[in-house]
């Protein structure tokens, strides 16, 4: 099934007039991969129109016709947009400031200095056998600062070779 071109040009074009600023998006697998850094972008902007197709998608001529930006959220087939755009949304809702708590507690998450975020610990300090590292119940909060980036590099390092190629080099 694709979707009629006059039937969603017409839905787009009441959704968002020519001259709206909202980035329009299309959920698609051809298109550019969805990262943290655009969810960033994204969180900054004025909001965005976000079309979703259905099983083959949508015709082209709507994609060519309203602008629609292809946006992908990974490499495997969904049977619609809808729940990569979901998908999407979420990681860009959580990043405007008054959604989650405490902001900054944003800033040590995966992807977000290019590694993927450490392993995270609370009670009770022994669990079928295995204990907290002691590091992170000593208070230093230096060693604690080293120990996380040490777990954030070597899980980078042995999951994502490609994210560890980019912050080596």
């Amino acid at each position: 099934m694709v979707l009629r071109a006059d039937v969603l040009a017409s839905a787009i074009d009441a959704a968002a007039p020519p001259d709206d600023p909202r980035p329009r998006l299309l959920m698609s697998p051809r298109g550019t991969p969805f990262t943290q850094a655009r969810a960033h972008e994204l969180a900054k902007g004025p909001g965005a129109i976000i079309v979703c197709g259905r099983f083959e998608g949508i015709d082209q001529r709507v994609i060519d016709r309203r602008n629609l930006e292809e946006i992908s959220v990974g490499d495997y087939i969904l049977s619609g947009g809808e729940m990569a755009a979901l998908t999407m949304l979420d990681a860009i809702v959580r990043l405007i400031p008054g959604v989650m708590g405490n902001l900054e507690s944003a800033d040590t998450e995966s992807f977000e200095n290019g590694l993927l975020e450490h392993p995270h610990y609370t009670r009770p300090a022994e669990f079928e056998g295995m204990t907290i590292p002691d590091v992170l119940t000593s208070g230093n909060h230096k060693k604690i600062a080293e120990w996380r980036l040490q777990k954030s590099e070597e899980l980078t390092r042995d999951r994502r070779p490609d994210l560890w190629g980019n912050y080596v080099e």
